[in-house]
């Protein structure tokens, strides 16, 4: 998930919450990841799955009004 200056982090805390799992310690640690370092992980899945919760994150920003990004990236 990518880093932006306009998204709450209440909201990306939720997405993460939501989307990926985690619980809320988890998913607070990781929002605040993104927003120091520009992008986290949120988690590891096969590109199928990836791209799945890519786009549920992205439809859930946008219908939040959020121009929240995520994006899959292979494993290095």
């Amino acid at each position: 998930m990518l880093n932006d200056d306009y998204t709450p982090m209440e909201f990306v805390v939720v997405v993460i919450q939501e989307f990926f799992n985690k619980d809320l310690e988890t998913a607070t640690q990781i929002m605040l990841k993104i927003h120091l370092d520009g992008k986290g992980v949120c988690g590891v899945y096969t590109k199928d799955v990836a791209a799945t919760k890519v786009d549920q994150v992205l439809e859930a920003a946008h219908k939040a009004g959020h121009p929240l990004q995520c994006v899959c990236e292979p494993v290095e």
